[in-house]
C-alpha cells in the first residue's frame, strides 16, 4: 500500500524506535540474572524509544501536538492534529524476555484517530492504516475473521495485577465468556490485542483502564480491516475512558451482550 507522507513518517520512525528496543531486548535475558534486576534498564529503554519517536516526529511535523506514556503533553501550534505514542506497549513482557511487544503510533486530526502504525519488531510485523484506505500488515491487506458463533471464537483480554479495582469485573466477564467461547487469550500487550483483531487472530478483545496511547492506533487499524470497537459503557469516549470492546461484526453484538451483562 502506498500511504501518506504522514504514514510513512510513522511508519520510518516506528521501525527506527523498534530496531533500538530490539538491541536493549537482546540485554535483557542478562539482566534478569543479575541482582539489580532490568527494570531501571527497561525503564530508560522505554524513555529513550519515546524520546527517538518525538524528535522523529516533531522534526516532521514541528506543528504537531504529541501524547506519549512517559512525558507531559506538548500542545502543537497547529491544535487539530496530535501524535498519540506507546514507544513500548507491552514492558512487562519485554522486562522478563517475552518477545511479545510493540511501538504504536497515531495521528489524531480533530479528536478522530485517522491513522495508526502498531510495529511489532520481534516479528517485524508492521500493522498499519489510515482512515479510508484499510488496513494492512506488511504487504498484506487485512481482514477482521469471518466466524459467525462465539463458541467458535477466541477472545483477548487483560486481566488485572497488582490490586488493581477491576479484578472482581474481570472475573465475573471471564466466567460468564469463558463457558461460551472457544477460548481466552491474555498475552500483555494491548495494542497487538487489536493488531490481531484486526489481522483475524482473535475474533475480539476487550479490556478496562486502558490508555489513549494504548489503543489510539488499534481504532483505526482495526475499523479499517472491517471490524467494530466501541466503549465498554455505550456512548462514552472511547479514548478518554479507556474501557472497550471490539470484534469482527458477525459476533460482536452476542459478544458485546456478555462482556456488557450487568
Amino acid at each position: 500500500m502506498a500511504g501518506s507522507a504522514n504514514l510513512n513518517v510513522m511508519m520510518k520512525t516506528a521501525r527506527k524506535a523498534g530496531r533500538a528496543l530490539l538491541k536493549d531486548f537482546g540485554e535483557v535475558e542478562n539482566l534478569q540474572v543479575s541482582t539489580k534486576g532490568p527494570g531501571d534498564f527497561v525503564s530508560r529503554a522505554d524513555k529513550a524509544a519515546e524520546a527517538l519517536i518525538k524528535e522523529e516526529l516533531m522534526r516532521a511535523r514541528p506543528t504537531y501536538g504529541f501524547l506519549g506514556e512517559e512525558g507531559a503533553e506538548i500542545d502543537g501550534d497547529d491544535p487539530t492534529r496530535r501524535w498519540i505514542v506507546d514507544p513500548l506497549d507491552g514492558t512487562t513482557n519485554f522486562l522478563h524476555g517475552l518477545p511479545h511487544w510493540a511501538v504504536s503510533i497515531a495521528l489524531e486530526h480533530k479528536g478522530q484517530v485517522v491513522a495508526g502504525v502498531i510495529y511489532d519488531p520481534t516479528k517485524d510485523e508492521m500493522f498499519y492504516a489510515e482512515k479510508g484506505g484499510g488496513a494492512w500488515m506488511n504487504e498484506s491487506r487485512l481482514r477482521v475473521s469471518g466466524r459467525h458463533r462465539l463458541i467458535e471464537s477466541i477472545f483477548a483480554t487483560g486481566l488485572p495485577f497488582a490490586g488493581r479495582a477491576d479484578l472482581p469485573e474481570t472475573l465475573q466477564d471471564l466466567a460468564r465468556i469463558l463457558p461460551a467461547c472457544a477460548g481466552v487469550r491474555r498475552f500483555g500487550a494491548a495494542a497487538l490485542d487489536l493488531a490481531y483483531v484486526a489481522a483475524g487472530r482473535y475474533d475480539g478483545f476487550w479490556e478496562r483502564g486502558l490508555h489513549a496511547w494504548d489503543i489510539a492506533a488499534g481504532v483505526v487499524i482495526v475499523r479499517e480491516a472491517g471490524g467494530i470497537i466501541e466503549p465498554l459503557q455505550p456512548g462514552a469516549d472511547l479514548l478518554a475512558d479507556g474501557h472497550l470492546i471490539c470484534a469482527n461484526e458477525p459476533v460482536f453484538e452476542s459478544f458485546a451482550k456478555v462482556i456488557r451483562k450487568a
